[in-house]
């Protein structure tokens, strides 16, 4: 894609903005240094609509604009559940989970494992999670952002390095001094460069389908035209995507809304520190509530910003059949792998997007990456500052040298993520299974947290043992999934499951193994450390009340049209 000076007129002014903005929220107030509280939480002073801005802001990154588009290229407005989905999961964890943890004044999720069950587990959980930000999420945004923005800003030229060294010093400039203030509050303008970039870009793409007509009625005309691609529950061969894969192996019809997805929602929203640490950073209980309704509200359109761009370059590229085939779609789309459903979203901006407005889509994907990078470098020095050198290094360490501690662990950890980066281009095999394991592993932690928070007999070695209990389970299934036994007579004991059927299965067996283990071992007393929950602690405000009920009633009527 060809860049023009009011391009890059338009990236600098929003680098500026954003520089200039995180930069004045950091500075110190009345000459007073920041305490703890300042930096991780920022001073608990967050408003809903700030909390709101930044859990998106936080959540959308190069991965959804990149490879969600190449979803929708691929399988088509099916996908979306991820995001309509999540909606629902942000209110059950405004709802139910947030009162607890703000009552209990928490700074991390690992401080929660503390609380309830033991300083081991919790030292055991920081571990995994400082491993998980840095060696598979800040690189994986790192290096994914930094590929897109190649590819979108000089056609895949091999500036991957530079790109990634320029996003992590453009984080680190404002997120390392400021803290959670600066990122919450750039991400208040971040969001709205992303969201109105987006829209912009799939309006404008819409301009391009022939017959030429406008936005709304071209829209119509592609729901028309491919039907299939506006499926949102799929049976098994209904979707086959451009590379001969059945849709139904990654989307399994009703499981998606009544299977995996909802460990996957719920571990993500619920209990993922950079996720949650804006809320407990909110003025009080019912302004974090609100942010997170806010959020829920914004997840209904993101489908128009990162999904029905794929399936509109999939509509400019398919042959009257509604297929890619050579001759007919871009050459860029055929690689030696097969098809590369994740050229959609550049494809698309090179093709559709006229000369100044290129700059301002390219700010919005520099906006995703960049606020994204920001709150798991914060969340990242929380966790190690306080839970591993506050806990177990330092105890009586002074607020002021805690924060310089968090600063200098997240330099540490941006440094270590952008050496490791380019490495993913080369070892897309080994970083994949970093993501299956990931995915394997989230299942326990969601019933250890779950049964910690709402079953009372649920003991610590209970937990302990679960959290192996369900590496192990999932493994099984897993296994099954390849195939090896096929034709042994051993067949039925390693079933083919989808993913998504794999990880609630596996919630399930160990939420069950951890119960049971609870009960016998306290012979069906409660736990000490269970806690007493009483209805009121549940009850929540109208507003809150009022943009949940939206949200359902949205949800239930896009999913009855687009059955």
């Amino acid at each position: 894609m060809e860049l023009h000076s009011i391009d890059y007129i338009v990236l600098a002014v929003y680098m500026l903005l954003i520089l200039g903005i995180g930069l004045w929220v950091s500075r110190k107030k009345n000459g007073i240094e920041k305490s703890t509280e300042d930096y991780f939480l920022a001073g608990k002073t967050l408003p809903w609509w700030a909390i709101g801005s930044s859990l998106i802001a936080a959540n959308i990154s190069a991965e959804q604009f990149i490879g969600m588009s190449g979803s929708g290229f691929a399988i088509g407005l099916a996908i979306a559940s991820y995001e309509w989905m999540a909606a629902i999961s942000l209110i059950i964890v405004a709802k139910y989970f947030l009162p607890i943890f703000i009552e209990k004044g928490l700074y991390t999720i690992p401080e929660f494992i503390q609380k309830r069950y033991s300083t081991n587990l919790k030292s055991i959980l920081a571990i995994f999670w400082l491993g998980l930000f840095i060696f598979v999420n800040l690189t994986s945004v790192l290096f994914l952002g930094a590929k897109a923005l190649d590819t979108v800003s000089n056609g895949n030229t091999g500036h991957l390095m530079w790109w990634i060294i320029g996003l992590a010093l453009f984080a680190a400039t404002y997120s390392l001094y400021g803290g959670l203030s600066a990122v919450a509050w750039t991400d208040v303008v971040q969001v709205i460069l992303l969201i109105g970039g987006g829209l912009l870009t799939t309006a404008l793409a819409l301009t391009n389908l022939p017959p030429d007509h406008g936005i709304f009625s071209s829209l119509a005309e592609l729901i028309q035209k491919f039907p299939e691609k506006f499926t949102m529950i799929l049976e098994p061969g209904e979707v086959i995507t451009p590379d001969g894969k059945d849709a139904y192996l990654d989307l399994p019809g009703m499981a998606v809304l009544l299977g995996g997805l909802w460990v996957a929602n719920l571990y993500y929203w619920g209990f993922n520190q950079y996720i949650i640490q804006r809320t407990l950073a909110a003025k009080s209980l019912k302004e974090a509530q609100r942010g997170m309704v806010f959020a829920g509200l914004i997840k209904i359109i993101l489908p128009l910003i990162v999904v029905i761009p794929g399936i509109i370059a999939f509509a400019l590229n398919a042959d009257a059949n509604g297929h890619i085939t050579k001759g007919i779609a871009d050459s860029t789309f055929f690689t030696s792998a097969g098809i590369d459903n994740d050229r959609a979203y550049p494809w698309l901006i090179a093709h559709t997007i006229p000369t100044g407005i290129k700059g301002l889509v390219l700010a919005a994907l520099v906006a995703a990456i960049v606020s994204s990078l920001a709150s798991m470098l914060n969340s990242t020095a929380t966790i190690f500052t306080m839970d591993i050198y506050k806990q177990h290094i330092k105890p009586n360490s002074s607020e002021k040298n805690l924060v310089k501690v968090g600063r200098i662990s997240a330099a540490i950890a941006l440094i270590i993520a952008v050496l490791i980066a380019p490495l993913l281009g080369s070892i897309n095999q080994a970083f994949q299974y970093i993501q299956e394991y990931t995915g394997l592993v989230s299942p326990g932690i969601l019933a250890i947290f779950l049964l910690g928070l709402f079953y009372k007999k649920a003991t610590n070695g209970a937990a302990i043992k679960g959290a192996f209990f369900s590496i192990v389970f999932a493994f099984y299934l897993k296994i099954g999934q390849k195939g090896w036994a096929t034709g042994s007579g051993f067949d039925f004991l390693f079933p083919n499951l989808p993913w998504m059927d794999q990880m609630m299965y596996t919630f399930i067996a160990t939420a069950l193994f951890i119960s049971l283990l609870s009960f016998f071992e306290l012979r069906g007393g409660n736990d000490p450390k269970g806690i007493n929950i009483e209805r009121k602690t549940f009850k929540t405000d109208t507003i809150f009340n009022i943009g949940a009920s939206v949200i359902i009633v949205i949800l239930v009527f896009l999913y009855s049209f687009f059955w």
